[in-house]
């Protein structure tokens, strides 16, 4: 574990474990690095180089006041990959980290990336537009602006119990020590990061970044993600790709790398290896 300090002061706390080829793990809003737990011990424990961090404005980076943008995010990331000098490395983003995965490699290109994974990842753009008529109302992205502003805590708790994870599905018992690890690091980020991206992660339009893209991309998404719909998201991008590979899986929820880990990472480590 350490961190990296970027050219405008901002402390980035990462996680870097073990040797071998780089795995790249980027996290979803509003949560950190230790999303990727399960996916972490899993590669480690398989001989690869695990590396997460920790978004500026969450878990145990700074609580800066501005920069929660997707520029940042993977001017943030490229930091990182440079200050450990990666090469070869397989970059995974879940939701909000699949933007700043793509964001990143358009931006900063491919020269240390062999593969890209994007998991219920929002690319190509979640809110509606006119070129985009199957997105999201905007009033949906100002009413989670209006909660995060008004009552973190309790919405913290809401969304984990029930849509996030599929627990408000019948048939589908929630798990507490879920729940509450979620709640967990939601709080332990700011709360003007976590306002501010939820901007960065609804309006950023990825389609030209999908487009630059040429290393092998995995796109993974459940059918029932009721956070990402699947529609809008998973089947564009991985049309919009170079060498994009769709997997969809049925009845699966937008946080799957959790409830389901074994099914998700058995399919990364075929990718990866492939």
């Amino acid at each position: 574990m350490g961190t990296i300090t970027t050219t405008d002061g901002v402390e980035i706390f990462y996680k870097d474990w073990g040797s071998g080829q780089p795995i790249v793990f980027s996290h979803g809003w509003p949560l950190s690095s230790d999303d990727w737990d399960a996916q972490l011990l899993f590669f480690l424990d398989h001989g690869y180089r695990v590396i997460a961090h920790d978004r500026r404005g969450h878990g145990r980076s700074t609580q800066t006041s501005d920069g929660h943008d997707m520029d940042h995010y993977a001017d943030d990331l490229a930091a990182l990959t440079a200050h450990l000098d990666l090469h070869d490395a397989v970059h995974v983003g879940h939701s909000t980290g699949g933007g700043e995965v793509v964001h990143y490699i358009a931006r900063h290109g491919e020269s240390r990336v062999a593969k890209a994974v994007l998991i219920a990842a929002v690319p190509p753009i979640m809110v509606q537009t006119e070129s985009n008529p199957g997105g999201l109302p905007k009033a949906v992205f100002d009413g989670l602006q209006e909660q995060v502003a008004t009552n973190r805590s309790a919405f913290y708790r809401d969304l984990p119990s029930g849509p996030f994870y599929g627990f408000n599905r019948d048939g589908v018992e929630p798990v507490e020590a879920i729940i509450a690890n979620w709640w967990r690091q939601g709080m332990m980020g700011g709360a003007k990061a976590h306002y501010d991206g939820i901007v960065a992660f609804s309006q950023t339009d990825f389609t030209e970044d999908l487009r630059a893209i040429t290393v092998p991309t995995l796109v993974m998404h459940g059918d029932d993600d009721q956070v990402v719909p699947y529609d809008d998201s998973a089947p564009l991008s991985a049309a919009l790709l170079q060498n994009g590979t769709l997997t969809t899986y049925a009845g699966f929820p937008h946080g799957m790398p959790t409830t389901q880990a074994a099914t998700i990472n058995a399919d990364l480590l075929e990718f990866i290896r492939s």
